[in-house]
């Protein structure tokens, strides 16, 4: 403790001695316990701090000295109250000043005011920095994120290795490597790819050209889908139509082995292709009126099936959309129901459709353009595009289209939701083809419990699309109401076709259907080659497409 003078000069002003004497501050500070301020504890600490004070040496001395001082002066307790020390006079009697180092006494009033002081801050410690203002970085970009440094120098290092020695440029035959190795997209992408680059049509994609179009537009950034969507679609649009995949699908016909034996037929190579973007739009495109859109495209699995037929040269084992199988069935099934070959086919025609399989109302339903409104021209009649949405849907009617397919087939009054009327409307003709085949008819209250148990809805009343969705008897339960030989076979419980769904789970309904017919398509074409081969007369009206 450092001792006070023992006498203060006499020329010295009552303020110069106050703040000459040194004050341990450290006493004056409040234990970490102290509580709140406000409480009730509070009061009997300050007491006792207040009370140590007046017991210090120091500060008898000082009021002693303040005391002459007002007497000698005789200006009453004005003069005295100026003389005395501020901290005497805050918050009126005998309270000292709270420790400016208690962090949570530390807080400014609500009411000082911005020019007063705060007589609580502290010359002791330094006045803590206010933190630094949050900054949130850029999360959108309207032409996708830039690339990062490193990645982007690398790619420009392997542009130059791919361009290294053309200094013109490079075709659209040497490009596809470019389009394989960096670009990291199936080849046959390389002509829609090769044109969008070179605007000009000059035959040439320079390594400029490149790099403006895929680094410095941040295209290399983007998710795959994003890039093909961006390829693809055409300037201001923000979807995709048929069309745009004219040049995919070309570009396929051209380069994939698997379908190099169909160069010599340039009319079914275009059947081909439209086969396999009928089956795209089926697909994906769920909102309908032939508008792709990017959401569709990341929803479905059309990325992961090019990458497969641009690694498999057997295009036949790439069974999403491209399998040339599948495309001969869909066409000879139109081809036979097509028996004026003038690729229309009308209400007689479709109902011979899987040996008359289906009921007279269920296909009223289809004509009526319900599901689905006919792309051909010509009234009341369907075109091989409405034909590949109808096999699509009839042959596997556990997929999401086929479901709201038929789910409007039987929404007879487009309510969006299916009534046991509805349900026994269409049962109606059933049970009568039944008792036409000398099968035991079913009653329709059997049926409905049936049916019931098969989709378990939410509200046993009525169906609505939604609880298809959940189900994985979808497609027994369209086949009870309009399709009598699927019906038949259910009940039956085929034990070749229950053994060969366990060995080939991955197969959809419409898989298998297609492996069955294929087989036997090609066995009738190998009997009518070799009934040709044999002598017999030949009857070009019942010649195979192919």
């Amino acid at each position: 403790m450092v001792e006070a003078p023992a006498a203060a000069p006499a020329d010295l002003s009552a303020a110069a001695q106050v703040s000459a004497l040194p004050l341990q501050v450290d006493l004056l500070q409040l234990p970490p316990e102290v509580p709140a301020p406000g409480a009730p504890a509070l009061r009997g600490v300050l007491d006792r701090l207040f009370a140590h004070w007046l017991s210090l040496p120091d500060t008898a001395a000082l009021v002693a000295g303040l005391v002459q001082k007002a007497k000698a002066s005789g200006g009453g307790a004005a003069v005295g109250n100026s003389m005395l020390p501020s901290m005497m006079l805050q918050g009126g009697a005998a309270v000292p000043p709270l420790s400016p180092r208690s962090p949570r006494l530390s807080r400014k009033p609500s009411g000082l005011s911005a020019g007063q002081p705060n007589r609580s801050a502290s010359p002791l410690r330094p006045t803590a920095a206010r933190p630094a203002k949050e900054v949130i970085p850029q999360f959108y970009f309207q032409d996708g994120r830039p690339p990062p440094y490193e990645v982007k120098k690398q790619c420009i290092s392997t542009v130059d290795q791919l361009f290294a020695g053309h200094s013109n440029g490079l075709r659209a035959q040497e490009f596809r490597m470019v389009t394989r190795e960096l670009c990291k997209l199936p080849t046959f992408f390389t002509t829609v790819l090769f044109d969008k680059i070179d605007k000009e049509s000059t035959g040439f994609v320079t390594r400029e050209a490149f790099i403006d179009f895929w680094v410095n537009s941040n295209l290399m950034s983007l998710d795959s889908a994003t890039q093909v969507f961006t390829i693809l679609k055409q300037q201001n649009r923000n979807y995709l139509v048929k069309e745009d995949f004219k040049p995919v699908l070309r570009d396929l016909l051209d380069n994939h082995p698997g379908l190099e034996f169909l160069k010599s037929t340039p009319e079914f190579q275009e059947r081909y292709a439209e086969t396999v973007v009928y089956r795209i739009f089926y697909c994906l495109n769920r909102i309908g009126g032939g508008h792709l859109t990017l959401r569709e495209l990341k929803r479905g699995n059309l990325l992961s099936a090019l990458r497969h037929a641009d690694d498999e040269e057997d295009i036949n084992k790439v069974l999403r959309y491209f399998s040339y199988e599948h495309f001969y069935v869909i066409y000879c099934k139109f081809w036979e129901l097509d028996t004026d070959h003038d690729f229309l086919i009308d209400k007689e025609n479709l109902i011979k459709y899987g040996n008359h399989a289906l009921t007279y109302r269920i296909v009223d339903r289809i004509f009526s353009e319900v599901p689905r409104k006919f792309t051909s021209k010509a009234e009341g009649k369907m075109g091989y595009e409405d034909f590949v949405h109808f096999i699509l849907s009839e042959e596997d009617k556990s997929t999401g289209p086929s479901q709201e397919y038929w789910f409007k087939c039987l929404d007879l009054d487009g309510n969006g939701i299916l009534t046991y009327n509805e349900l026994q409307f269409f049962f109606e003709e059933q049970l009568h083809r039944m008792e036409c085949m000398a099968q035991e008819p079913v009653l329709f209250e059997d049926i409905l419990c049936q049916l019931i148990d098969m989709i378990g809805p939410e509200n046993e009343s009525y169906l609505t699309l939604k609880d298809f969705r959940r189900c994985k008897l979808s497609g027994h339960f369209f086949n009870i109401l309009f399709n009598l030989n699927k019906f038949m076979a259910f009940e039956a419980r085929d034990p070749f076709l229950i053994r060969q769904m366990r060995e080939e789970p991955s197969l959809t309904d419409w898989d298998r259907f297609a492996r069955r017919e294929y087989v036997r398509l090609a066995m009738e074409e190998d009997g009518e080659d070799a009934s040709n081969a044999s002598g017999d007369v030949w009857d070009e009206s019942l010649e195979s497409p192919f």
